[in-house]
């Protein structure tokens, strides 16, 4: 194997694939990427079982057939360090050889024959949805995907296709976080994509692609680019029911000020306590070693104070998801979980509970 490349065009596909490899094992193939040129294409493919990629490359400017692994690590560190300028690559014996003008580099292969096949089901059901849409649906939702929870299905989102709307839904136990689609096409059906593999996906995918999958893989794919991921094999919890059927309060705020109010108070502590009043929002920290404390003033009409305490982050997080100027939050009572909505995205917090 042996192919003449542009540095920034390699390197650009190495790095991309650095999430896709064994990093607790060098020893092990999936530590590696394979390599393989192919009638004046080049393809590489990396993967840890799990999830997986695999791109293609048109640009060679000069190439013989075969290939080759190298762990993707070494590779990338060589790349990083060469100059903007056309690099060989090729295989000799049992090395991967790069070379540029006068520096020639050397890395130990495996046998490509023996690098894991990425997953190929047939019969896969196809999702109908711009991948534009799933990109802003499962943004926004990412922040509460929990991490390492022992409920292994919570360390992931579920897209949930309903008959008329496609719900992309995630908690980690304080928070609910949902947005939703108008489904036109598509069967119901419900999956768990893992939180590794919903935030890959953001950074692969920029311009349409093909969605696909079945009861165990999800793969999403283009001209240039194949990802597949392993789903979750459980069953998420019934979010339905956490979902308030009515509100006593909802009121619609200015996110900026909101925004500006809670980083104020928040600077040292990250609890707070927002409290309502008929003509304003007092917003103060928790923290019982300092005072932070600002107010919005505002008419929200309602005959009662009431007050929410929550981590901040949470709120933040929303916020900052959102695009329009005002958001809705709602209410039932103080100690009992709100709610926080803009268009087709909303987020259902759990409160810090205070003695009344």
């Amino acid at each position: 194997m042996r192919f003449i490349i542009t540095k920034q065009i390699i390197e650009n596909i190495v790095s991309s694939m650095q999430p896709f490899l064994e990093k607790k094992d060098a020893s092990s193939i999936t530590s590696h990427i394979y390599l393989e040129v192919n009638n004046d294409k080049l393809i590489l493919k990396a993967t840890d079982y799990e999830i997986g990629l695999e791109s293609q490359i048109d640009e060679l400017n000069e190439s013989v057939n075969g290939k080759a692994t190298v762990n993707g690590a070494n590779l990338l560190g060589i790349l990083k360090r060469l100059k903007a300028s056309e690099i060989i690559i090729e295989s000799n014996e049992n090395n991967l050889v790069i070379k540029q003008n006068k520096s020639t580099f050397k890395l130990p292969m495996y046998d490509p024959n023996e690098f894991p096949s990425l997953a190929k089901p047939d019969n896969l059901n196809k999702l109908d949805i711009s991948m534009l849409n799933l990109i802003n649906s499962i943004r926004k939702i990412t922040p509460a995907i929990d991490n390492n929870n022992p409920k292994f299905e919570l360390n992931g989102a579920l897209v949930d296709i309903k008959s008329n709307r496609i719900n992309f839904v995630a908690t980690d136990t304080r928070r609910l976080a949902v947005s939703h689609l108008q489904n036109i096409s598509n069967s119901e059906n419900q999956f768990i994509i893992p939180k590794k593999a919903i935030i890959e996906i953001q950074k692969l995918f920029l311009d349409d692609a093909n969605i696909s999958y079945d009861d165990t893989n999800l793969i999403i794919s283009n001209d240039k680019m194949k990802f597949f991921t392993k789903l979750i094999n459980g069953k998420f919890p019934d979010y339905d029911r956490i979902i308030p059927k009515s509100l006593k309060h909802n009121f619609s705020l200015p996110k900026d000020m909101l925004i500006e109010s809670i980083k104020l108070v928040t600077s040292l502590f990250s609890n707070i306590k927002i409290t309502f009043s008929s003509n304003c929002i007092i917003f103060e920290s928790l923290d019982e070693d300092s005072e932070s404390k600002t107010q919005i003033d505002i008419n929200l009409n309602i005959e009662n104070n009431f007050y929410l305490a929550v981590n901040a982050k949470y709120l933040l997080d929303f916020l900052s998801l959102t695009k329009n100027e005002n958001v809705a939050i709602g209410f039932n009572e103080s100690n009992l979980p709100f709610y926080l909505e803009d268009e087709k995205f909303f987020t259902i917090v759990m409160p810090i509970v205070l003695e009344k």
